[in-house]
């Protein structure tokens, strides 16, 4: 995987005014959703006040929602497009087709339940005009909101030769969410995302697909802007695809997606993302059968058995105490 971490050049900046006095739309944003009226409009607001004005912003509604209609019908922007479909397509389909709707040469996906900061299409848009990538990927830290308090995640950057798998799958500690590239954070060309849709089939880790997939290509490249750029709500009663606890589902994932990943992040995927879920549930005829998987198809180095182990021996609350106390103590 190639990787560079760019900051911007005052050119750059320049050249960005001279676009934006054009008033040509240079990034449409994209953010599917579906119930979620008052959710979906806070996160539209932070898109419509980024300092590059020279955007658009598309939100599909996933089946009809009047609500969400109605809402969104308040904000009187002209820059947002509203499309509303006929029937559920799942959140890949949804944001197949906001890009297919979109007049920007580059796309940058939102999540409804996130929020950007007002530099954040800016930045990125310098770093992918210095990239030296036809197709460069770029991605951010992000602040994750909790109510234990803000951390900036992820909390390190992936090394020049790291495979991606391998960064996002594979800890080389024991903080949750070391490595990763959060949704909300993608800013990629159009034209790369035509080429290479999101797989519709895919309900939950279909960013991690695309991702793993994408960057297989020739001219792919993942970029990063150093700084946190957006921000990841974790809140009560919010419900995200992402927090559903379907272990088996993840189990049948990672097996169609081995050719993607290396044996180092198959293993550390089984004892980092699937382990978690199976164990919170009580679900101890699978300890042996995921361990026995994580060895037969990966390659689990020591900390990965440590991790495995800790997941199935340590309550969840116990492990989020202890991560917590280790986190903050690293921020001081």
């Amino acid at each position: 995987m190639n990787i560079k971490y760019l900051q911007a050049e005052k050119s750059t900046t320049q050249k960005l005014a001279m676009v934006n006095e054009s008033n040509q739309t240079i990034v449409s944003v994209v953010i599917p959703t579906r119930n979620r009226p008052q959710i979906v409009a806070r996160g539209v607001r932070t898109a419509l006040t980024q300092t590059l004005q020279s955007i658009e912003v598309i939100v599909i509604i996933d089946g009809p929602d009047q609500e969400t209609v109605n809402v969104l019908s308040q904000i009187t922007d002209p820059r947002l497009r509203v499309i509303e479909l006929s029937k559920n397509v799942g959140p890949s389909g949804a944001r197949n087709t906001g890009v297919r709707e979109a007049k920007g040469t580059w796309i940058a996906f939102l999540d409804d339940d996130d929020e950007w900061l007002p530099q954040k299409l800016e930045r990125q848009l310098e770093v992918a005009n210095n990239s030296h990538y036809d197709f460069p990927v770029v991605a951010s830290r992000f602040i994750s909101q909790t109510q234990k308090g803000d951390f900036i995640r992820p909390t390190r950057l992936p090394n020049l030769s790291e495979p991606l798998s391998e960064y996002l799958f594979a800890r080389n500690s024991f903080f949750k969410e070391e490595g990763c590239i959060q949704t909300s954070t993608i800013f990629v060309k159009k034209e790369l995302v035509q080429k290479m849709p999101l797989e519709e089939k895919f309900y939950r880790h279909e960013d991690w697909e695309w991702l793993l997939r994408v960057t297989a290509m020739e001219g792919v490249g993942i970029e990063f802007v150093p700084e946190p750029m957006a921000i990841w709500h974790s809140e009560v009663g919010i419900k995200r695809l992402s927090n559903i606890n379907d272990w088996k589902y993840s189990l049948d994932w990672i097996r169609s997606t081995r050719n993607l990943v290396t044996p180092k992040a198959y293993s550390g995927f089984i004892a980092t993302m699937i382990t978690p879920s199976a164990s919170s549930v009580g679900d101890w005829k699978a300890f042996f059968p995921l361990l026995w998987e994580a060895i037969r198809w990966g390659k689990p180095r020591p900390i990965d058995i440590c991790l495995y182990l800790i997941m199935w021996l340590f309550p969840q609350e116990l492990r989020q105490q202890v991560s917590s106390i280790l986190t903050n103590k690293f921020k001081k």
